[in-house]
């Protein structure tokens, strides 16, 4: 690895996976012919849509149970209003721990009526809200599972009678959840699956068909689900990376796995946060994403000195979200726990020369 990739999203990828999708742009499958000049409805890449489906459904173990996986395009930002057109016919119930479900909220408002069960953005977004009540005549319930922002992360949900609808855009596949709870689940590719371009959405059938307002063709789920993800165009490139990657978790173990993984990543950086007194966290401590660690230093004179050496180790894209400050380490599933390793050692090498 050239370099120690701690971007938010878009996101670092397997090495391997970076390789067959180099390879598929000039020649896909030995056919002459790159991935990105072929038909979308040739039967290479149905295949590859339909392995990219059935992948998402089998590592989260809902094969047969009654969803479908859809791969979209416009990013999570446009299930923020897909969500709303298709399910809210008078009242849903939003809980706002972050930057991205407040933009959820605000399109959310379009369609009905929104009750915001809960907030963190009192203080900055730097917890998750406990104890709040969720209306049992809401159409549903819409959480978000991880902020990338701030740097939280949903360790329980509700239970709740009426539909689970969570944005998992930047922790999904990365850890173990009862994922029958939920009805819809939404998530960005570039933040843990694939590059920039396609939006997994998994979907529970029986919750469609509820609204009364008519909902315009490209925004309407069932038109989606009856066309098997090809409705229209869909991002090639996006969608065949984003199935690489996923056959590259289902080879490594899958999900069991590479929680075990993040979670060893996760505890070699809050513990050298917690132990170095030239660092301190931004969040709550029973709220620490494991994917998102968000941390200061407790002197900022030393900022320019501590980002050369960041820098100089071949650390990338670790400076923290301009809304919050600070620094923001990335630990997605491709990252290396040796990359985290290396941050590690940076920060205690400050602390010794210092």
């Amino acid at each position: 690895m050239k370099k120690h990739n701690f971007s938010a999203g878009p996101c670092i990828l397997p090495q391997e996976v970076l390789q067959k999708a180099s390879e598929a742009i000039l020649n896909f499958n030995d056919d002459n012919l790159s991935l990105i000049e072929i038909s979308h409805r040739s039967k290479p890449f149905v295949a590859v849509m339909e392995k990219a489906r059935s992948l998402a459904l089998e590592l989260l173990g809902l094969e047969n149970k009654g969803y479908k996986a859809l791969f979209l395009q416009s990013g999570a930002s446009m299930e923020f209003l897909m969500v709303a057109y298709n399910l809210l016919n008078k009242k849903a119930a939003y809980l706002n721990t972050g930057t991205w479900s407040d933009k959820a909220i605000k399109e959310a408002k379009a369609f009905g009526e929104v009750v915001e069960v809960g907030s963190s953005k009192d203080k900055g977004y730097n917890y998750i809200p406990k104890g709040y009540s969720i209306p049992t005549d809401a159409d549903y319930f819409h959480c978000t599972s991880n902020n990338t922002v701030a740097g939280t992360q949903m360790k329980e949900f509700p239970e709740t009678k009426v539909p689970l609808i969570c944005d998992m855009s930047s922790d999904i596949f990365s850890r173990q959840l009862d994922f029958e709870k939920f009805d819809l689940i939404y998530a960005g590719a570039q933040k843990n699956m694939g590059p920039a371009g396609a939006t997994l959405v998994i979907i529970k059938e029986e919750i469609l068909g509820k609204v009364e307002r008519h909902i315009p063709s490209m925004l309407n789920y069932q038109i989606h689900l009856d066309k098997d993800s090809m409705f229209n165009t869909p991002s090639v490139f996006a969608v065949y990376v984003s199935m690489l990657t996923l056959q590259w978790l289902k080879d490594l173990g899958g999900i069991p796995f590479i929680e075990e993984v993040n979670n060893k990543k996760a505890a070699l950086l809050y513990n050298e946060i917690d132990r170095n007194p030239l660092f301190k966290g931004i969040v709550a401590k029973e709220d620490r994403s494991t994917m998102n660690a968000t941390f200061t230093l407790t002197d900022e004179s030393l900022t320019e000195t501590f980002d050369n050496m960041w820098k100089e180790a071949g650390i990338n894209g670790l400076n923290g979200h301009r809304s919050v400050g600070g620094y923001r380490a990335s630990m997605y599933n491709a990252l290396p726990l040796y990359s985290v390793q290396a941050l590690v050692d940076v920060m205690q090498e400050l602390e010794r020369n210092n």
